[in-house]
């Protein structure tokens, strides 16, 4: 499967059109950004890493019920996927308190919730991606009550799934963000990514920081870290 012409470039990836109509290339990039871009380095290696890491949860989800936009890897840096309407919201579980949430509104990190809480976010970089519920998202016109609740049911599923699959690679998920699309025919399906920058996880033994928040916060060792994920991931 052959590029085609480029049909988007975001902060982590760029998308190419194909000879087939229903498909897409995505190409996954080194470059990092932080805080809606203000801040913005590279992260050498990342890209393989967000690559393999999502396309190895994405075949996890989709056995697990929950459809995906995944349909083979074609290389270390570029995955096949199913052409899809991507809703315009960051949909985000939060497990345990950190990053935004606690600072927004001032609670400590670290503190486990009673539940999993879900929180959508308007992606748009121009009004710095702000805080929406499910009425706003129905008064913009983003999604219907129905999509919006299979959106509510699949990212609950997803964090179970995942929160399962982490463990067991002595990782702790503490929140993520996910973003779901529509399929010409109407089919709600997951999309965009998972890995360390989508994912805020910590070692279950030290809670020391294994995501993008090492760049974030100028803690260092960010590849190493990143490629310590992928390595946990695959059970290297």
């Amino acid at each position: 499967m052959e590029k085609g012409r480029q049909l988007y470039e975001g902060k982590a990836k760029k998308v190419y059109a194909t000879d087939d109509p229903a498909l897409y290339i995505v190409s996954y990039k080194d470059d990092a950004t932080a805080f809606n871009g203000e801040k913005k380095g590279t992260i050498v290696g990342k890209g393989v890493v967000n690559n393999t890491m999502s396309n190895i949860i994405f075949a996890l989800i989709g056995e697990a019920g929950v459809p995906t936009h995944f349909v083979r890897q074609l290389s270390d840096s570029d995955t096949l996927v199913k052409a899809v309407t991507i809703f315009p919201l960051e949909v985000i579980i939060r497990n345990v308190s950190a990053g935004s949430f606690s600072k927004r509104y001032g609670v400590a990190e670290g503190i486990p919730f009673a539940k999993p809480t879900l929180e959508y976010s308007l992606k748009n970089d121009d009004l710095g991606d702000p805080l929406i519920n499910d009425d706003h998202v129905m008064a913009l016109g983003l999604a219907s009550e129905d999509e919006l609740a299979t959106v509510r049911k699949y990212a609950h599923r997803v964090n179970e799934i995942m929160s399962r699959f982490f463990l067991d690679k002595g990782l702790r998920l503490i929140d993520f963000k996910i973003e779901f699309g529509r399929l010409p025919d109407g089919t709600i399906i997951l999309a965009d990514e998972v890995s360390p920058d989508t994912c805020r996880l910590w070692d279950i033994k030290t809670n020391e920081k294994m995501d993008k928040d090492r760049f974030r916060r100028d803690l260092g060792k960010v590849e190493e870290t990143y490629q310590e994920v992928l390595a946990r991931v695959k059970g290297e």
